[in-house]
């Protein structure tokens, strides 16, 4: 129901309040009709009439001030959805929780490595020390120190070697330094 009062260029306040009593359902419709909840739709409706009332000398037409409202809830809702969308929880993951990544990791480095290096460092990852390593090998401690620091390097240089392999297809760029980098600056 339009506000059937007349001023010369704008709406009274008092006329506003009639439009509002009688175009405040019909807006509340428009946004169940563009998918809106209804209780988001009650508040985007009620927004809508509060921003038309803020600026209500905006209005050029009294007579189409339910339109008007209807604009100005129809962009309300439009930017709830965007805000709603950036925040959107993330859907849930059906996968095994029990998957241990870093066994499938250390799993793909010993496969690389040489047999002899793949024996001294599965010994260090099940725990022993430099010295028991030593004392099994027949070695110093030093040897076995050095030994390992040259099988973690081979470890190394091979990932580097497969991973640049992978990367080939790939255009140089930041890509390839930052997984250089990070192979160079990791534990092995």
């Amino acid at each position: 129901m339009q506000a059937d009062t007349h001023s010369e260029d704008t709406m009274t306040r008092d006329a506003y309040g009639l439009a509002f009593q009688g175009g405040f359902d019909s807006t509340v419709r428009l946004l169940l009709a563009r998918g809106a909840f209804s209780e988001r739709a009650r508040e985007v409706a009620q927004s809508a009439w509060s921003r038309g009332w803020e600026r209500l000398e905006q209005l050029r037409d009294e007579r189409f001030v339910l339109t008007w409202v209807n604009a100005i809830a129809l962009n309300l809702y439009r930017n709830v959805l965007r805000s709603e969308m950036a925040y959107q929880a993330l859907p849930k993951l059906y996968s095994n929780p029990n998957v241990n990544v870093a066994a499938i990791d250390v799993a793909r480095i010993l496969k690389i490595c040489r047999p002899d290096d793949r024996r001294l460092l599965e010994q260090q990852l099940s725990g022993a020390s430099v010295e028991e390593i030593a004392t099994k090998r027949g070695e110093t401690a030093a040897a076995v120190r050095l030994r390992l620091h040259r099988a973690r390097r081979a470890a190394r240089k091979g990932i580097e070697l497969s991973t640049d392999r992978r990367l080939r297809g790939t255009p140089r760029g930041s890509l390839g330094r930052f997984l250089r980098h990070e192979l160079a600056n990791s534990v092995l």
